[in-house]
């Protein structure tokens, strides 16, 4: 028969580290896809011609509701252009698909294991009597 089982106690020191570190690594991950963004580029730009063209928000598509919302962001039509005609690569990295997959299900399969093990002590010391 099994001991009795105590679970482990934490102290708040422990409990206030273990949160802060969670919020740290929270904002980690979050904050580095931002860190790590390239400037938009605009994609094959023709040559420049020696007429300049005065970008205007219906050049841009944008309505009347979309304009005021541009307007309350701050941006004005030369600005906003830069973000409006960039276009997001959607592209996927098969490797990197893969290799999210293997780490996911293997988190997964480890937390099944785990999770039984611990189970399985628990009925054993409830009702192995």
């Amino acid at each position: 028969m099994s001991k009795h089982y105590t679970p482990p106690k934490q102290g708040m020191f422990g409990q206030i580290f273990d949160s802060v570190l969670i919020l740290v690594l929270v904002y980690a991950s979050l904050m580095l896809p931002l860190l790590m963004k390239q400037d938009a580029k605009p994609a094959d730009a023709p040559a420049a011609t020696a007429e300049v063209v005065k970008v205007t928000w219906e050049s841009l598509g944008q309505n009347a509701i979309e304009q005021a919302q541009w307007v309350n962001l701050g941006y004005d039509p030369d600005k906003a252009a830069a973000l409006i005609n960039s276009r997001f690569d959607y592209a996927i990295d098969p490797m990197m698909l893969i290799i999210t997959i293997v780490v996911v299900v293997g988190y997964f399969a480890l937390m099944l294991k785990i999770s039984d093990k611990q189970y399985r002590e628990v009925i054993a010391e409830k009702f192995d009597n």
